[in-house]
């Protein structure tokens, strides 16, 4: 039991650093080319977790170079989605929006898989469009920003359908190692084509620092950590709460201001997420691949 309290007390610092992160984000990238600030960021994630367990340079074999590199492309992809869109809309919405991947996971598995999906994974899509729809719709327009969210949602949900069909039986550190490296590498090809730009201050430096170390690095640690003493379900749960803090942070920081309609339709996507996630009696296969 107090193993699995202080797990929970983890788990809900990573939530709070990521809610954070997307604060910090908004602001760094105003300063500096997303690319490059993507390019440091997880070079220096990288070289972090090499520094702490050197050896798993050898667990680096040819199938889980390729699985890695695959795994990797669609990681990148969605930090990247998720970034160009951050700079387009606020830290709230962007963070209410990326939380979808927990919703769209269980529909990729369906569609891509032949997972079935149960009856709460459809009625959480149900209230996650509706939520969207109230966060996302303008008039009769939607902003190119969300979209951009929405597709970096759709990619960390491929990315988590693969990392659960592909995982098992590799060195998990070392795969982890090979898709934070190519992310890394595809942001540098994207901050190369203008010239590399470093932060130009200590916000900057900040930022970057921050994300590398405690968002990537040590949440990695963290989390697979939790998952070792609680049910993963459970873990998910908690990790959804990174929405709400990323709302709360950019408010209390006068960083942006929430609409009444901004505020509902994340307490509704919220709430898909937590259906989608909620343990249930029956054996989860049937509602969500993890």
């Amino acid at each position: 039991m107090k193993r699995n309290y202080w797990a929970a007390v983890a788990l809900l610092s990573v939530a709070v650093v990521w809610g954070a992160a997307f604060v910090l984000m908004k602001d760094a990238i105003e300063r500096q080319p997303l690319y490059d600030f993507l390019a440091v960021r997880f070079t220096l994630a990288t070289l972090i977790m090499i520094a702490v367990r050197p050896q798993v340079l050898q667990a680096i074999n040819r199938e889980l170079l390729k699985k890695g590199v695959i795994l990797g492309l669609l990681l990148s992809g969605g930090y990247i989605t998720q970034t160009i869109g951050l700079s387009m809309t606020t830290a709230a919405i962007t963070g209410f929006i990326t939380g979808l991947y927990v919703v769209l996971t269980p529909i990729l598995g369906w569609l891509l898989l032949g997972q079935k999906a149960g009856g709460k994974v459809i009625l959480g899509v149900v209230l996650a469009t509706i939520g969207l729809a109230l966060i996302s719709i303008t008039g009769v327009s939607i902003e190119i920003g969300q979209i951009w969210v929405m597709l970096c949602a759709l990619l960390f949900a491929a990315h988590i359908i693969g990392l659960g069909a592909w995982s098992k039986g590799l060195n998990t550190y070392a795969l982890t190692v090979v898709q934070l490296g190519v992310t890394a590498v595809v942001s540098w090809i994207g901050a190369l084509g203008d010239g590399v730009q470093m932060p130009g201050d200590f916000d900057g430096w900040f930022a970057i620092i921050f994300t590398a170390v405690f968002s990537t690095a040590v949440a990695f640690f963290v989390q697979t950590w939790a998952q070792g003493h609680m049910d993963a379900s459970r873990v998910a749960i908690i990790l959804t709460s990174e929405v709400v803090f990323a709302a709360a942070i950019a408010v209390a920081v006068g960083q942006e201001v929430l609409e009444l309609r901004t505020i509902l339709g994340g307490l509704i996507m919220i709430a898909a997420m937590l259906l989608v996630e909620w343990p249930s009696r029956k054996p989860r296969s049937a509602d969500i691949i993890k």
